[in-house]
């Protein structure tokens, strides 16, 4: 199983990459934001990758974040939903805004996403709330201000884990709402520190 890629893309097409690695090119399907920023990439990249191995077909899905693979994942296992939907619902909404509607039952959401009906729509409801709930951290920072959100990536880039990094935010935030990203970098550090002193 191959988990993951690291190399330079050398070319792309509709909806996939080529990354090379030592001289080896990985065709990876990726979704539209994914190929976006894909494109624009310089130097070595990194995806995450799902292999999908069918009798007369190997093929590799590449993800910029982990939790996007997760998602896939978890997609693939709906009755119904194969890799081609799974990638297109990927490409057609924000996780945070997949799992939000999956939790209210939003059907008419899930209904603007390409290849996927009122019938689809339903079964993934049905079949993936539970498993949405088990995301709650994740959808606690897609409710959050972009400023927050990006400040809690920071956090997470200087080695704290999303948890911590949530959590700090979310925390200094109520007393600092206007605040611009380093500013909340700033407070959620000093909160961390406090925590573990």
């Amino acid at each position: 199983m191959i988990a993951q890629l690291s190399g330079d893309v050398i070319s792309t097409g509709d909806r996939w990459v080529v990354i090379d690695i030592g001289g080896v090119g990985y065709r990876v399907q990726v979704t539209g934001p994914a190929l976006e920023t894909l494109r624009e990439a310089q130097g070595r990249v990194t995806v995450h990758t799902h292999m999908a191995v069918r009798d007369d077909d190997i093929r590799l899905f590449g993800f910029l974040h982990q939790r996007e693979r997760e998602l896939f994942t978890i997609l693939i296992g709906v009755s119904g939903i194969g890799p081609q939907t799974a990638m297109n619902i990927l490409s057609g909404i924000a996780f945070e805004d997949f799992a939000v509607a999956i939790l209210d039952g939003d059907e008419k959401t899930l209904t603007r996403i390409p290849g996927i009906g009122k019938k689809g729509a339903g079964r993934l409801i049905l079949e993936l709330k539970e498993k949405m709930k088990k995301h709650a951290d994740i959808l606690a920072a897609g409710r959050r201000p972009t400023g927050a959100n990006d400040a809690a990536s920071a956090l997470i880039s200087l080695g704290f884990s999303p948890q911590e990094a949530g959590e700090a935010v979310d925390a200094v935030l109520p007393g600092l709402p206007d605040a611009n990203v380093q500013s909340l970098i700033r407070a959620a550090l000093a909160y961390l520190r406090e925590r573990r002193s």
